[in-house]
């Protein structure tokens, strides 16, 4: 899917020394320290970009990768070998959907203040229809039933295939492409219910 919306999200990444970060903060016994640093080891950029493709704002990435882990942790024993990535992947975008909420209540509260310059050559207009731009994506993805939205992020943000979405989901790949022509219906629909409002009942 090409259009202004999926344009604006971008790769976040982590660097090494996030992992021992979030090592520190997950409780663990040998065997299960050692399964779970292989996973942050394997997984850590797949989870960050998950998050920032499925609307985390970049201030809250680190935080909310290492929710993710710790999550992981909590309910490691639970998790059946080869199942993880998948697990990672639904925790991600629970978290991602969390954080949302939580960033759509903080915005309510700052909307009053002007925005920071950071770059010198856009102008405060420009500036402001980017941080729109990207209000509007959370927003649209917000509304999403979850399995759409779910399929929609991996496929078109992370830019997976659907055999690899269908293995991750536990889902057959017909299922996938189903709710993948659905989810583009839903959000062409939500992206044209958007475009057609007045610009001051957006956002």
């Amino acid at each position: 899917m090409t259009g202004p919306a999926f344009a604006c999200s971008q790769t976040a990444t982590l660097s090494d020394k996030e992992s021992p970060a979030i090592l520190a903060k997950v409780p663990s016994t040998t065997a299960r320290d050692v399964r779970l640093r292989q996973l942050v080891d394997k997984y850590l950029q797949l989870v960050a970009r998950i998050l920032r493709n499925a609307g985390v704002g970049d201030a809250d990435i680190d935080d909310d990768v290492q929710r993710v882990f710790i999550a992981t942790a909590n309910r490691l024993d639970d998790v059946r070998l080869g199942a993880e990535k998948a697990f990672l992947v639904q925790t991600a975008l629970h978290i991602a959907a969390h954080s949302r909420r939580s960033a759509a209540r903080r915005r309510e509260t700052l909307m009053d203040s002007p925005p920071d310059v950071s770059d010198g050559a856009a102008s405060l207009e420009e500036i402001a229809e980017r941080r729109q731009l990207r209000l509007t994506l959370d927003q649209i993805i917000s509304a999403m039933d979850v399995d759409l939205r779910t399929v929609l992020v991996l496929f078109e943000m992370e830019e997976m295939t659907t055999a690899e979405i269908a293995s991750i989901l536990d889902i057959p790949t017909g299922t996938v492409a189903s709710r993948l022509r659905r989810a583009r219906s839903d959000f062409r629909g939500r992206v044209a219910t958007f475009e057609g409002m007045p610009r001051t009942e957006v956002g």
